[in-house]
């Protein structure tokens, strides 16, 4: 007999997946910043904070995104697929609003690197993408909670094979 899957969990143990979304920031946020000391010996000061602004960027818009699809999985999980969908377009439109602003500030001429700067954000996206699906992999979530009684066979179970 199949187990249902449950809201929450009895296991104490089981974490809600806030701790896979701060290692994807915190890998994103470290890789960042040894982008930005690699741009500062190689290109210089703008480029430097060019691609620490680009990383920023991107932690920043993926981990408002990430967390608040998170929320919703744990109060909604029948509506976290459509919240899902909708929050990488608003994703998708607040980078171009970033980019945008940041052009029209005019800083990308004076104080950082174009190429730095979307290296930055391209770059960080990937990592994060990359760091959400390693710590997920390993968080090993269970999908329901198993009963209480162990996980073996009982003896009303019968395969195809039994007949």
């Amino acid at each position: 007999m199949p187990t249902k899957p449950t809201m929450r969990s009895a296991d104490p143990h089981r974490h809600s997946g806030v701790r896979v979304l701060v290692w994807a920031a915190s890998t994103t946020a470290g890789l960042g910043l040894v982008a930005g000391a690699v741009g500062g010996l190689v290109s210089g000061s703008a480029a430097a904070l060019g691609v620490l602004v680009g990383a920023l960027i991107a932690v920043l818009v993926f981990a408002f995104g990430s967390f608040t699809v998170n929320t919703v999985a744990g109060l909604m999980p029948a509506a976290s697929l459509l919240f899902a969908l909708l929050t990488y377009a608003l994703q998708v439109l607040l980078l171009l609003v970033a980019l945008v602003a940041i052009e029209r500030a005019g800083l990308v001429e004076d104080t950082l690197d174009r190429v730095w700067l979307v290296g930055g954000i391209i770059g960080g996206t990937l990592v994060w993408m990359v760091a959400q699906v390693v710590w997920t992999v390993r968080a090993r979530i269970p999908v329901y909670d198993l009963p209480t009684g162990g996980a073996g066979r009982t003896a009303s179970t019968t395969d195809a094979g039994d007949r």
